[in-house]
């Protein structure tokens, strides 16, 4: 399971928490404008802004798990099963398959307003990659500066949300996770009122009792409540060190730590967290065993290439010594 975000204070920024039991040896991969994209029905694109990222590069095709292109704009797909749908090939549409679904909207928008327009006309089809990695069952959650969006493709079709909280979890559908947020609606960052009943008077014994009742279990349905309510009560100045800092607080209220969430014979753990200041291009990251943050800068390669440049992920831990 996973929890992305799209944050904002004097830039913007985009990351997510990728929350497995096991790693597929993924980098952070930079596709410069003139790497061939070649999409198994919409032909080939052969030029397209350039793409930074966390992918797994399969027969040196990236497939992005979260990815920003140099105009902004940002995209991420999360574990959706149960719910997600794939279609059949349909005439008239834009057949993607989910794997080319990052790639398809980042090399032709550049904002979510133009976003929206691609999917009016799109079939997430149900091609997979190969047969040794089928389609995974993803939704999405698209952003830029201005505003993000949820794209789901269930049983009824392709639904696209607006999200005004810049928030995404995974199951149930998105439509649930906004209204289970009004279970939560007496919560307050301000100092607990006893509102318990009239001429009874209680006193909080500590700070923070305004928030009793945000949740802190595991489940995507907790932590999209519990990522909302950091994120948007959240304070922070303008700088690149506050900005970046204050993204990775955010993302850790709702880290997933080994031995908490037993699947099978494995556990479950953030893998890595990134921040990607999208107006930058720098994407920043930290990994389970490594919490120093880590900085791959897009525009310090050669954005006019024709290869994908990747940079393994720094995970053993990165000790300061002071004495």
């Amino acid at each position: 399971m996973c929890t992305a975000i799209s944050f904002k204070t004097h830039d913007h920024y985009f990351g997510r928490n990728l929350d497995l039991e096991y790693s597929y040896n993924e980098t952070v991969t930079v596709t410069p404008r003139n790497f061939p994209f070649k999409f198994r029905r919409m032909g080939e694109v052969k030029s397209h802004p350039a793409l930074i990222g966390m992918a797994y590069v399969a027969d040196g095709y990236p497939l992005y798990y979260d990815c920003t292109n140099e105009n902004g704009l940002s995209m991420a797909g999360l574990n959706f099963p149960t719910f997600a749908d794939y279609k059949p090939e349909a005439s008239g549409k834009d057949n993607i398959a989910p794997f080319e679904f990052i790639p398809w909207i980042l090399c032709n928008c550049r904002t979510v307003p133009e976003a929206r327009k691609l999917l009016e006309k799109m079939n997430l089809a149900k091609i997979d990659f190969s047969s040794e990695l089928p389609a995974s069952p993803l939704h999405w959650i698209i952003s830029d500066k201005n505003e993000s969006v949820t794209v789901e493709s269930v049983k009824e079709g392709l639904k696209v949300y607006d999200n005004p909280v810049g928030v995404l979890t995974n199951n149930p559908p998105f439509d649930f996770h906004m209204l289970n947020l009004a279970n939560y609606m007496g919560c307050t960052r301000e100092e607990a009122t006893s509102r318990f009943a009239d001429g009874f008077e209680l006193k909080a014994y500590s700070r923070g009792m305004g928030g009793m009742g945000i949740p802190g279990d595991l489940s995507s349905a907790s932590r999209f409540v519990k990522a909302a309510f950091t994120k948007l009560n959240s304070v922070c100045g303008d700088s690149e060190s506050e900005s970046i800092s204050q993204f990775f607080h955010i993302l850790g209220s709702v880290a997933q730590q080994k031995g908490c969430c037993r699947v099978g014979h494995k556990f479950e753990y953030t893998i890595y967290s990134s921040c990607c200041n999208t107006d930058a291009g720098i994407y920043y990251y930290t990994t389970y065993e490594n919490s120093r943050i880590t900085a791959v800068d897009m525009h310090k390669v050669n954005l006019d290439g024709s290869s994908p440049i990747s940079y393994p992920l720094i995970t053993g831990q990165q000790i300061e010594r002071q004495n």
